[in-house]
């Protein structure tokens, strides 16, 4: 099937109080997959509603964070920023308002800043445009270079400061022809201005606000009825002694074609959406004109064209015969015959280029993400209608909307009773869910395929869904949506040629991106039982590379005018180059004075230098059996570079210990004399000299694998605290049954296969829980408030328990983001 419901979530039923869905009903999708959208509860006793904005991440649908937004009246836009970190909302009273996440937690917000033009409702709202705009070639689909694949188009931020970075702020446009903006002054102060859009001033029923690559606003407005024009106006934005100036343009208009169709001329009285058909192609929009019960779309693009010449003047001046002028006009582009009613439009968002070369291999390959626009209709059915052509692509059919076949049954349905339909519809960001709300408030979450229900072969299903990871990866968009398409039998070779591909790139790409591709194989590790165990492996790389850099990054330059490099830097070095096993032998290289640090410093690391001393004594204990794949830590017996970090922070650790012993791990050894440092120095090196270059790995020899047999007798070894398993919904959704959920309840989700072989490996209910980051024991029942990640289940105290710098530092890496890149969210205090 092209599309299918993958889950719905709804309101419990309570006595006294309904979310009854307001008359309009919006909802918005951001880029780190969070979705809002507003619902009025109306509570019996008092007869009044209440305007409320409901935020969820798409992972945890239930968790739902309702706020009562304050709006007086309905509340009719909804718009995520670029960053998908802020949330604009915009009512039926002219008030809009700014939201923003309280302490980076996705699940507490807060109104911050906004504006007002009284008792004027708002009809479109935009972010200013921030110039960053990617396209994405299909055609160099399989071209090495990211660069190639995700071009980035030449584009003008709406409005820049000083130096070029793009101005934040606000576009909105009113029902009385208004246009206002709000500009976000780096400290926090709203600059407003408000100009009428042209000097006659009428009504706007409908409107949208879309960008050009030079840096103007274009907005388009109409007044509900189909046979006024659809007119079009350029705005300009400056600043001017501090204060904002708008400057507004009247651009050409256009006639709906079904109210020039003799056939249709009074058929569709009114325009019910008007939409551009991406916030950056100011150069095509889509209208939809309906009546009572029926509904047609068009598409239209504005060209340039020549204006034939009078040969008149072509005698007088010859000049203008030979260069035409040119002028802009509408074309239509395509159009659908009559349609049911149509009840919500949803565009895609993926900025896939559109040129003759592009189109066509997407039609070949079957790669239909971001080509096709959602039509929700009052019969409860969805279509998928191609973006430029309109024609249909796919079709879901909603409980009620099963195609009666005689005329009889539909007469009789319609008299039933008020059909569920989707009010307002969104495209996640790579066009693969969507997600709709319904006339009683209920969210359901649609997967669309690639291939719109194309049957393809295993290598061309790989290839689409890598293409737009490798986009998430680019973009540093949330991939949830991908994941809903990832069968257990495709991880394997996802993860094999995602590395691949992040191989071919540059060195310095691959730096930027070396952490994100890790969390993106322990994402997609999860949705396959054979490789679960794998999942903590990446875990622990993301925690080692992060504890790798801020360890490295205290150490100072005894003299501050030092050549090019930096003492972590030189320790790298010295340490692939100095292959000795006698880690006093590589410690005698380094300049012991760059390690000198205060003694508390040294002290408040301790925790993380004990999940260092003690992970590197579980990996060496777990090669004799060779660690089998499905216990966690396999993979790091086989990756240089990891152990080769590992080997750096026993140097590091050994140095502090001679200043600080008491920072040193603590290991439980038998006997008294013995060096545990060293002795795991010493097989660790070995380990890593079998591993070190990539193509030219070796078994290790068995003395090695004798001595680490001894260690189990010569030291305890610990147990090593891994991630628990996520409690999200993404690994219940690959059977395809259809999961049933209710906003508020977490669901009693039966365990699956895969997370029973885990729960061996994570601790059980009502033992002590464990702050994940900070390596800090919180107890059974934990008193302090705890934030978990929404997307590896990492859980950490939400307030510092600590004053030094150093530990402020190694917090600051995770205060917005886990290591992984999900968003945080606040976790109930009877967590157990």
């Amino acid at each position: 099937a092209a599309m299918d419901l993958a889950y719905v979530c709804e309101w419990e039923r309570k006595p006294k109080s309904n979310h009854c869905p307001s008359i309009p009903l919006v909802c918005a999708w951001s880029c780190r997959n969070l979705i809002a959208f507003t619902t009025d509860l109306r509570n019996e006793e008092e007869k009044d509603l209440t305007h409320m904005v409901h935020i969820i991440d798409t992972e945890h649908p239930w968790d739902v964070y309702s706020v009562n937004s304050g709006h007086a009246e309905v509340i009719t836009c909804l718009e995520w920023d670029q960053s998908g970190s802020r949330l604009l909302s915009a009512d039926a009273d002219g008030h809009i308002k700014c939201w923003s996440m309280t302490d980076h937690l996705a699940n507490s917000w807060e109104n911050t800043v906004g504006s007002m033009v009284e008792g004027d409702p708002v009809v479109a709202l935009s972010w200013l445009h921030n110039g960053v705009k990617l396209a994405l070639h299909v055609e160099k689909s399989g071209a090495s270079n990211f660069g190639e694949k995700f071009s980035r188009v030449k584009f003008s931020p709406s409005l820049t400061l000083f130096g070029g970075k793009p101005m934040e702020g606000w576009i909105a446009v009113t029902i009385s022809g208004l246009v206002t903006v709000s500009l976000l002054k780096p400290n926090g102060q709203v600059l407003t201005s408000t100009e009428s859009l042209c000097r006659l001033r009428c009504r706007v029923a409908l409107a949208d606000v879309a960008f050009t690559g030079g840096g103007n606003i274009v907005v388009a407005t109409s007044d509900g009825s189909s046979t006024s024009p659809v007119q079009f106006y350029k705005v300009c934005v400056s600043v001017v002694n501090e204060k904002c100036k708008i400057d507004t343009e009247i651009l050409p208009s256009l006639f709906m074609r079904c109210t020039t169709d003799p056939a249709r001329k009074d058929k569709y009285p009114a325009i019910t959406h008007l939409k551009f058909l991406a916030r950056d192609m100011s150069e095509q929009v889509l209208l939809c004109a309906s009546n009572q019960n029926s509904s047609i779309v068009e598409c239209w693009s504005l060209r340039k064209e020549g204006l034939p010449v009078n040969n008149i003047f072509q005698q007088i001046s010859p000049v203008v015969g030979d260069k035409q002028p040119m002028i802009l006009k509408w074309r239509i582009l395509s159009a659908t015959n009559d349609l049911d009613r149509v009840s919500a439009v949803a565009l895609p968002k993926l900025p896939i280029s559109l040129t003759n070369t592009d189109l066509k291999v997407a039609n070949d390959t079957k790669f239909f993400p971001g080509l096709g626009l959602a039509l929700a209709f009052h019969d409860g059915s969805v279509h998928i209608v191609h973006r430029l052509s309109l024609q249909m692509m796919a079709v879901f059919y909603g409980s009620s909307s099963q195609r009666p076949v005689d005329e009889q049954t539909i007469k009789r349905q319609r008299t039933a009773g008020p059909l569920v339909y989707f009010k307002a519809m969104q495209l996640s960001w790579t066009s693969l869910a969507l997600a709709g709300i319904d006339s009683h408030g209920k969210l359901s979450m649609l997967r669309i395929s690639p291939s719109m229900g194309h049957v393809l072969d295993m290598n061309m299903s790989l290839r689409h869904l890598l293409f737009l990871l490798e986009y998430c990866m680019v973009t540093g968009y949330d991939w949830w949506d991908i994941l809903l398409h990832v069968q257990p039998n495709m991880v394997q070779n996802l993860v094999e040629k995602l590395h691949e591909e992040y191989m071919r790139q540059n060195a310095a790409l691959q730096q930027v991106l070396s952490t994100r591709i890790v969390a993106m194989k322990a994402s997609l590790c999860k949705l396959s039982s054979s490789t679960i165990a794998r999942v903590c492996d990446y875990h622990a790389k993301l925690f080692l590379i992060a504890i790798s850099c801020t360890l490295k990054s205290l150490l100072r330059p005894h003299f501050l005018n030092t050549p090019d490099k930096s003492p972590g830097d030189r320790l790298t070095e010295i340490c692939s180059k100095i292959t000795d096993i006698d880690i006093d032998k590589v410690m005698i290289n380094l300049k012991t004075e760059e390690f000198v640090l205060e003694m508390t410093t040294l002290q408040s690391l301790q925790q993380l230098i004990q999940w260092v001393g003690d992970f590197v004594l579980y990996l060496l204990a777990s090669l004799p059996n060779q660690g089998s794949p499905a216990r966690p830590g396999h993979s790091f017996l086989r990756d240089g570079a990891s152990l080769g970090m590992f080997r750096e922070l026993m140097v590091v650790i050994r140095i502090w210990g001679l200043l600080k012993p008491s920072c040193l791990p603590v290991y439980t050894a038998t006997s008294d004399t013995q060096d545990s440092m060293s002795l795991l120095f010493r097989l660790l090196t070995k380990l890593w000299l079998c591993c070190r270059e990539e193509n030219h790995i070796t078994e290790p020899d068995d003395t090695l694998i004798d001595e680490c047999c001894l260690l189990p007798s010569q030291l305890l070894i610990p147990n090593i605290d891994w991630l628990p398993i996520n409690d999200g919904i993404i690994s219940k959704l690959q059977n395809k049954q259809l999961v049933r959920l209710q906003f508020g309840k977490a669901p009693g989700l039966v365990g699956h296969t895969v997370s029973s072989q885990f729960d061996a490996f994570v601790r059980a209910p009502g033992q002590p829980k464990i702050d994940h980051l900070r390596r800090l024991h919180l107890g059974a029942y934990p008193t302090e408030e705890c934030k978990s990640c929404t997307r590896c289940g990492c859980v950490t105290m939400l307030k510092s328990p600590n004053k030094v710098t150093a530990v402020k530092q190694w917090e600051q890496r995770w205060i917005k983001n886990c290591l992984c890149g999900g968003l945080w969210r606040r976790m109930p205090l009877s967590y157990s």
